[in-house]
């Protein structure tokens, strides 16, 4: 028999390969497992934004009940929970949706409106008055009309003439009263004066000039607030803001605003503003010239809580929106006024090259120089030229719902279909 002998160094070569081996195994074990790890990680994650969707898809077709937070049945395992609050910012339905899936949160809050039809958009909604709709000169109306009994005919102002070669182009259809804005806009529209009621001290905002101001929809709402007039130049406020004077706001081009809100009995947006926000007053809005406000803007005014008022204000028909020329406004304007007194005033007036891109709702008087493309609901129009007064007459003016965006979401009105208007922060 024989031998083989090794020398030592042999023996050590073997042991380093083989603790090599070793490491490299251990190491290749925990590299499938932390790549199977990371892949259930993100699984969940995943499914933690889904389950966040749903929660705001369930929204769009559910009725929640507002300022609370809801919890939805998943009919799945106890790890995962998803609650739904829904609120209102100005005009928009505002939703916050919180899934919960183990240790994975995730929120997404979108404020909410009411869609449009793909088809057959509407151009025009005037309240049979038992008065017909008279174009004057280059007046144009595009897309599907309600109208009183006594239909449309073109008319004469001043010498001018009707020019179009139709009176509508589109489908007429018969009116009858104005549609009904959704139950709980209408008492949003009363309520919002007094939010900053609830307000604690720690949400009031110490304003500097030159500085910006940004509050996510995820935190309680800032608040600035004066019992004088509150001028807005030289800074920036962005989100979660609601901005209340209790007697006038006044917007300089200098300042920045997107997605705030604004309260005051009256509101001056100066010329060459740019921005988006809503601007909510009960008496009087003006928008100057050269002004530009993105989607989903909103000018409005309620006079709900005026009914009591001296009758000497009512009369004299001094509640008015007023959007300037060369000024264009992405969203919608809204005149609510709950008096039956009647005048010969608009209240609101959309002067010469002005553009409205969404919807123009007033169930008073409107007096229509400027272009809308989208949607009108008109009470009454009125036409002031030459020193007179013409009712349920339009001068000029535009209405072409086929312009307005197929993607836009606006208005609330009772049985609209919602969607979202746009994605908070």
């Amino acid at each position: 028999m024989y031998w083989l002998k090794l020398k030592a160094g042999a023996l050590q070569l073997t042991l380093f390969i083989a603790i090599v081996i070793a490491l490299l195994l251990t190491a290749f074990i925990l590299l499938v497992q932390t790549h199977k790890r990371f892949r259930i990680q993100k699984d969940f994650i995943v499914e933690t934004v889904q389950t966040t969707n749903k929660g705001i898809i369930y929204s769009l077709d559910n009725s929640i009940r507002l300022n609370d937070t809801t919890s939805i049945d998943l009919k799945d395992e106890d790890y995962k929970s998803l609650k739904v609050h829904c609120e209102f910012w100005g005009v928009f339905e505002k939703v916050i949706s919180i899934s919960k899936i183990k240790n994975n949160t995730i929120k997404k809050v979108a404020i909410i409106g009411g869609m449009q039809p793909k088809k057959d958009r509407l151009a025009l909604y005037l309240q049979d008055n038992n008065k017909p709709l008279v174009l004057v000169k280059d007046t144009k109306i595009n897309g599907l009309v309600y109208l009183p009994r006594q239909g449309v005919k073109p008319g004469t102002i001043s010498g001018e003439f009707y020019y179009g070669s139709k009176l509508i182009y589109g489908e007429s259809r018969i009116a009858q009263n104005l549609p009904q804005f959704f139950s709980e806009s209408n008492k949003q529209f009363t309520d919002i004066e007094h939010i900053i009621s609830n307000a604690k001290e720690g949400q009031f905002l110490e304003i500097k000039d030159n500085e910006t101001y940004k509050n996510s929809f995820f935190k309680p709402t800032k608040f600035m607030f004066s019992s004088s007039e509150i001028y807005l130049g030289n800074l920036s406020l962005i989100g979660n803001i609601i901005v209340q004077s209790k007697t006038k706001i006044v917007v300089d081009s200098s300042c920045v605003l997107k997605e705030v809100i604004l309260i005051a009995p009256e509101i001056e947006i100066q010329n060459n503003v740019k921005g988006n926000f809503q601007a909510i007053a009960s008496k009087n809005i003006i928008v100057g010239e050269h002004v530009e406000l993105g989607y989903p803007s909103a000018l409005v005014i309620n006079k709900k809580q005026l009914i009591q008022a001296d009758k000497k204000d009512i009369n004299e028909g001094q509640n008015k929106i007023t959007v300037n020329s060369n000024t264009i406004i992405k969203g919608m304007i809204v005149y609510i006024d709950a008096s039956t007194i009647n005048n010969f005033k608009a209240q609101v007036e959309l002067k010469d090259k002005a553009t409205i891109i969404g919807e123009v709702y007033c169930n008073k008087n409107l007096e229509l120089k400027g272009s809308v493309k989208g949607s009108v609901f008109a009470n009454n129009f009125i036409a002031k030229q030459s020193g007179s007064v013409y009712q349920n007459h339009i001068y000029n003016g535009s209405i072409i719902a086929s312009e307005l965006p197929q993607e836009y979401i606006g208005l609330l009105f009772e049985n609209s279909k919602k969607g979202i208007a746009k994605w908070l922060y």
